[in-house]
C-alpha cells in the first residue's frame, strides 16, 4: 500500500517516467535494497527525500523495488548483525549513509554494492582509493567533514570574542572521527586556538565530558557529527546552556535542540542525489567507477535564543552569513 500523494505522484507523472520505469523493471525483476540508520527520526527530510529521488526515477517501492529498512535505534552494536542480515537477503545494494554504517557493510560484504549518502571521510576511514576513482564496493557523496569542521572552527573563533580554549566532542567509534581531529589540530595552530578532544562513546558519557571540559576551562565546544551525538542532541544542548558553553555542531537538527550554532552540508540535497547513484548501480554501473561526489550546498544556522541565554551577542557580520537565524 502507498500513500495517496504517492499514488497521484505516480500517477501524474507517468507518461514521463515510462521509459524510466520500463528500464527500471527490467523485465519484471524486482530489486531488493538494503537501508541502514538510526532511526526513521534521525533526518525524517533527508529520508523522505531519498524515497522521493526514487519515486523520480522510476523506482517505487513494493512495485519494481524492495527496500529494507534495518535500524540500530542508538544501539551501534547491533550493526554486523543487522548487515549480516541484509547479507543473508542476498539484497542487490545497500545504502550505508554515514561513516559508521559503511564501516560495517564493508566488514561484511566485498561484493554488494554500497551507496553512502553523507559520508565524513571516505578517503581518511580507508572506505575508498580515491574520490574519483573509488575502487572496491563502495560509492556515494561526502560531506567532506575534514574541511567542513576546519571552516566551523574559523566561524567559531569568529563568534566568540577572545577565545583561545576549544574543547572538541567526538566519537571513537565513528571512522571519520579521526582524521577530522587531525584536520581540526592544524586548523586550531593556525588560528592561535588550543584544543582539548574528549572521546565519548555512549550518551552516559556526555555529562563527565562537560565536567571535564569545564575543568580544562575551555571557552567553546565543538561537536563532530555521528548519529550517536544526534540522538542526544536535546542533552548536548542542555549541558553547554547549564555550563554557560557556546557551541558548534554539524547537523542543524542539533541548533534546532537548543545548540548555540551548526555548520553543515545540506543533507536533503545529499540523500536526492543518493537515490541518483542507486539508479545507476541497479541498472548495472559498477560503484568501483562512480565518482564520489562532494557537497555542494552548506548552511550556516544560529540560535539567536541560546545565545541571549550564554549572555552572547553574535557579530553582525556572522548573522549576516548565516543561512537561518532562529529567535
Amino acid at each position: 500500500m502507498i500513500s495517496r500523494r504517492a499514488f497521484l505522484t505516480t500517477v501524474t507523472g507517468g507518461l514521463l517516467a515510462a521509459p524510466l520505469a520500463a528500464g527500471a523493471q527490467q523485465a519484471g525483476k524486482v530489486h531488493r535494497i538494503g537501508f541502514l540508520w538510526d532511526t526513521p527520526a534521525v533526518w525524517p527530510h533527508a529520508l523522505e527525500a531519498f524515497r522521493q529521488g526514487l519515486r523520480d526515477l522510476g523506482w517505487v517501492d513494493r512495485q519494481n523495488i524492495v527496500v529494507e529498512y534495518r535500524w540500530t535505534e542508538g544501539r551501534f552494536d547491533r550493526l554486523p548483525s543487522l548487515v549480516e542480515e541484509l547479507v543473508r537477503l542476498k539484497v542487490d545494494l545497500i545504502v550505508a549513509p554515514t561513516s559508521i554504517y559503511t564501516g560495517a557493510a564493508k566488514r561484511a560484504t566485498s561484493t554488494i554494492p554500497i551507496v553512502f549518502a553523507s559520508h565524513a571521510d571516505p578517503i581518511g576511514s580507508g572506505h575508498v582509493a580515491s574520490l574519483a576513482r573509488p575502487g572496491g564496493n563502495a560509492t556515494g557523496l561526502t560531506i567532506v567533514m575534514s574541511e567542513t569542521m576546519a571552516k566551523s572552527l574559523e566561524l567559531l573563533k569568529g563568534t566568540v570574542p577572545g577565545l583561545t580554549r576549544v574543547a572538541v566532542i567526538w566519537d571513537p567509534a565513528t571512522p571519520s572521527h579521526l582524521p577530522g581531529l587531525k584536520a581540526l589540530e592544524a586548523t586550531g595552530r593556525a588560528l592561535g586556538l588550543r584544543l582539548h578532544s574528549l572521546a565519548v562513546r555512549s550518551a552516559t558519557g556526555f555529562d563527565s565530558a562537560f565536567s571535564a571540559i569545564v575543568q580544562e576551562r575551555a571557552g567553546a565546544v565543538l561537536v563532530l557529527s555521528t548519529p550517536l551525538f544526534m540522538g542526544g542532541a536535546q542533552r548536548l544542548a542542555e549541558l553547554a546552556l547549564t555550563h554557560k558553553l557556546p557551541t558548534m555542531f554539524g547537523p542543524r537538527e542539533h541548533v534546532e535542540a537548543g545548540g548555540l550554532m551548526s555548520y553543515s552540508p545540506d543533507r536533503t540535497d545529499l540523500y536526492r542525489r543518493a537515490a541518483i547513484y542507486v539508479d545507476k548501480i541497479l541498472r548495472g554501473a559498477n560503484p568501483a567507477d562512480l565518482p564520489v561526489q562532494q557537497a555542494t550546498r552548506f548552511e550556516l544556522v544560529i540560535n539567536l535564543k541560546t545565545a541571549k541565554a550564554l549572555g552572547l551577542t553574535i557579530p553582525q557580520s556572522m548573522l549576516l552569513r548565516a543561512d537561518q537565524i532562529i529567535e
